[in-house]
Order: structure tokens, then C-alpha cells, then sequence
């Protein structure tokens, strides 16, 4: 049976989740995922390439029609995470250098994507500005809360909270202290910071 997964005008990261989504629903089998950009198109391709599933795209009509092919189970690569302690460190509410508006886009997008991603983090601590994050209004609070819902510790620094004057806003995560948010980043097999 070969399904298609329509991802036409969805922006990033939506094709890559709905593809990654239909094929861990099944053990093997086909799709075809049709985008309508280079950049979806690359992605899909290289989700496809780095789960072990074959992909061959036809390009027709502007439109780029990805068939992939499952063949294997993902069992191993699952369990060689499932003991490790990861940790992220969220300290902006903008993801990297350069336009802040851009930036706001780029971090709703990477806590969406992390929040759809087999692998989430054990911890994720807030300090800085990273706190309005947590707080009323914020545009990532569904994603936060399905981390939550799915099992992560999510921590918000209380001194930050006050500096920016939000602690009666906080919407997702208990409050906490820099000595705990040390002690979690010190007992990390991996961290990664924002």
C-alpha cells in the first residue's frame, strides 16, 4: 500500500513531522510525500536517508513526489538513547544571532520540532531570557506542554523570572534556583544549550 502524504504549502519543519510521523506508524511499507519547495524536498530526502529508507523523487508540475520505501525497524537506534541523561539549556527566547524576528520564528520551530522528535530531553532549564518562554502569551506553550505531557522535567529560573517581572505568569514549569539548574547540567551525559 503506498499512502500520500500531501505536504504542499506546509512550511518547515510540518513535512518532515508529517513524513516522520506516517512511517514510525508502520513497521514497512511505502509513502508518498509530495512537497512543492527544494527545501522540503531536501529535508524529506534526508529524513529518508538517515532512518536507513530508500527514496527516489520524480519532479512533475512544480511539484516534487518523494516515494520512500521502509524496510527496517528502528528498534536499535531507540534503545541505544534510551539510557542516556540529555539536558537543554534554554537561555534566549530567540534561536541564534541576527534578526529577532527571525529568531522568534527559528525558536517556535525547533521547540514544535523537538516536541514531535523521538528522543526529547530529560531536563530543559530555562534562565535568562529563555523564561518568557514559560510564560502567558508565549507562542512555543502548547509544544512546552506536550514535552511536559511526554515525560520532561521542565524547570524555570526563579531569579530570572522576577528580573523580568513574570513569575505570577508562568503557564508551564515549576519554579526553580541556580543551585538545581546546576546540578542537573553537572549530572547530563549530554547537554545542549540555546
Amino acid at each position: 500500500m503506498n499512502n500520500i502524504i500531501d505536504c504542499k504549502g506546509l512550511l518547515c519543519p510540518i513535512p518532515v513531522v508529517k513524513t516522520k510521523k506516517y512511517f514510525d506508524s508502520i513497521q514497512s511499507g511505502e509513502g508518498t510525500v509530495i512537497v512543492d519547495n527544494l527545501v522540503a524536498k531536501n529535508n524529506i530526502v534526508k529524513l529518508a536517508g538517515s532512518s536507513g529508507y530508500k527514496s527516489i523523487v520524480e519532479e512533475k508540475e512544480e511539484l516534487y513526489f518523494i516515494k520512500i520505501t521502509k524496510e527496517k525497524s528502528e528498534v536499535a537506534s531507540e534503545k541505544a538513547n534510551e539510557n542516556k541523561k540529555f539536558t537543554l539549556v534554554v537561555s534566549t527566547d530567540k534561536l541564534g544571532l541576527g534578526d529577532d524576528e527571525l529568531g522568534a520564528i527559528l525558536m517556535k520551530s525547533y521547540i514544535f520540532a523537538l516536541s514531535e522528535a523521538d528522543v526529547i530531553p530529560n531536563d530543559i532549564l530555562f534562565i535568562n531570557g529563555g523564561v518568557k518562554l514559560t510564560a502567558e502569551g508565549s507562542p512555543v506553550l502548547d509544544s512546552l506542554e506536550k514535552l511536559v505531557s511526554r515525560g520532561a522535567n521542565m524547570l524555570v529560573c526563579g531569579v530570572c523570572l522576577d528580573f523580568y517581572n513574570i513569575k505570577d505568569k508562568l503557564s508551564v514549569g515549576e519554579i526553580s534556583n541556580m543551585y538545581t539548574i546546576v546540578q542537573l547540567m553537572n549530572s547530563a551525559d549530554k547537554t545542549i544549550k540555546l
